[in-house]
């Protein structure tokens, strides 16, 4: 037997402002800017703000009768009362949520705003064409003597080279053979060719071909023989610097593998890495915080992103009132709600990033005022506790965004550090310390350097409790290697 009950439960939804507002803080501004111009071809009532003396002109003609506005909203009341359906009913109660004098008021809009002190001529200053790597090895392509199957092989294989300069992992001689139905030795000549552009090693499958291909290539003044041995013959225990090893395997003295390291060492092992594109190098900082009469200013920078209002003649057309059919009417009350929404959630949005930097800049004043040597330890509670919002918002507001300071553009996920006490009490934030880790590796003699425990000792002894598993742990995100790695002959 079926039976009927009823209960009581709390839960916790999100209001679709809020997924909104969650959505748009997680943007960066290159990113903000697409969504806002995907939001305009999507909305119709949706547009970008226009100049000043336009918007002036525009609020003289629609607010000529303060009075019409109470008017619009009995009629939009009168229409609603008659062959209801479920659909309208919903929509009913949207509209008594909705204040529509406010919707069609001309407040609803958002003007991004320059950061202070900017020149126009600053920012449409035009930079000079540079061409990818990939074009410059297509350039090169195009001066062999080859058919044009075979350049389409070699087009495949430079659109596979990734930023490092090395063929992709997931692309095989085997599978590019398959694809173009040619023999694998056919297509291995190719690569060949493009291991020989500018730069010299593009394209190669591993460092041991990378190093080798250059070493084949290159005039080293007759002094790259032995260093070629050394990567065919003994390259895992070079690299591992097992120097007596690779001695005796090639029967060569400590010396000789001395100069052959100092060669190898003149090589690029990621040939990619040195062809500089502005498209793809360049990042936009979201904030810039500048020093004016003593004082620190944050602003938002928003030079490129457009502003918004809702449109005029949208409003002109919601003011027919009874002479719009009902679909039409509940079309447009879907998109002057959504339009409404996401300019709120666009100022909502700015209000809280401003108030995150804020907080960011007073709690490492001494850094943005004095220089990156006086960053301290600070965590995300710290700036949530201060501007009394969830640890959650400011991740959101932290992620993938970046700063621009008097000292250099810095990820804002750089200021968030832990710190450690050291024998005086004073807090000494983890980039301090790795700081003067770096510092004591870099003075260390190469021919014996400091293991993690004497590195431990060491910086104990500048009164900073450290364990050696701590040191271990820094040195790696620093991307410094092992002791044994670091010896040189």
């Amino acid at each position: 037997m079926v039976k009927l009950s009823q209960y009581l439960s709390l839960e916790m939804r999100l209001t679709p402002q809020q997924i909104l507002l969650s959505t748009l803080l997680q943007l960066p501004m290159l990113s903000l800017e697409q969504k806002i111009k995907t939001e305009l071809e999507l909305n119709p009532v949706l547009e970008e703000s226009p100049e000043l003396e336009e918007l002036q002109e525009d609020d003289e003609s629609i607010d000529e009768n303060p009075d019409e506005m109470e008017q619009i909203q009995e009629e939009f009341d009168q229409l609603q009362t008659n062959n209801k359906t479920e659909e309208e009913e919903k929509f009913e109660e949207l509209d008594e949520e909705t204040n529509w004098e406010e919707l069609v008021n001309d407040e609803d809009n958002y003007e991004f705003r320059l950061p202070r002190d900017k020149n126009e001529e600053d920012y449409e200053r035009p930079d000079p064409y540079q061409a990818t790597m990939a074009e410059h090895l297509i350039e090169q392509l195009q001066l062999l003597n080859m058919s044009e199957a075979d350049f389409r092989i070699g087009e495949y294989i430079i659109y596979n080279i990734r930023d490092d300069g090395y063929l992709d992992t997931e692309v095989t001689v085997e599978s590019i053979a398959a694809i173009f139905e040619r023999k694998p030795e056919e297509v291995e000549k190719i690569l060949r060719q493009i291991h020989k552009f500018d730069p010299i090693g593009i394209g190669c499958r591993n460092l041991r071909e990378c190093l080798q291909v250059q070493l084949e290539n290159l005039d080293l003044n007759g002094q790259k023989p032995l260093a070629l041995r050394i990567i065919k013959e003994a390259f895992t225990d070079f690299v591992n610097k097992r120097f007596e090893k690779v001695s005796s395997i090639l029967e060569v003295s400590l010396e000789e593998i001395k100069k052959a390291q100092e060669v190898i060492n003149k090589l690029n092992p990621k040939p990619g890495e040195g062809y500089w594109d502005s498209r793809q190098n360049y990042v936009v900082p979201d904030f810039i915080v500048e020093k004016v009469d003593d004082e620190l200013v944050v602003s938002l920078n928003e030079w490129n992103t457009p502003g918004l209002q809702i449109s005029p003649h949208y409003k002109r057309l919601i003011r027919q009132g009874r002479k719009l059919q009902r679909d039409v009417r509940q079309f447009l009350r879907k998109k002057v709600e959504s339009a409404r929404w996401f300019i709120m959630a666009l100022q909502q949005r700015r209000i809280t990033m401003l108030k995150t930097m804020n907080a960011i800049v007073e709690l490492q004043h001494d850094f943005f005022d004095k220089g990156p040597e006086n960053i301290k330890p600070m965590i995300m509670k710290d700036v949530a506790e201060r501007i009394e919002m969830d640890i959650s918002t400011v991740s959101r507001v932290v992620n993938g965004k970046y700063v621009q300071t008097d000292y250099g553009v810095f990820e804002l996920k750089f200021f968030f550090n832990e710190g450690m006490e050291t024998e005086e009490g004073e807090e000494l934030s983890t980039l301090r310390i790795k700081e003067q880790l770096k510092e004591l590796i870099g003075s260390e003699d190469s021919h014996s350097p400091y293991s993690d425990d004497k590195l431990a000792e060491m910086l104990n002894g500048k009164g900073i409790p450290i364990a050696r598993r701590t040191v271990a742990k820094y040195r790696e995100q620093l991307d410094i290697p092992i002791a044994r790695l670091r010896r040189k002959i």
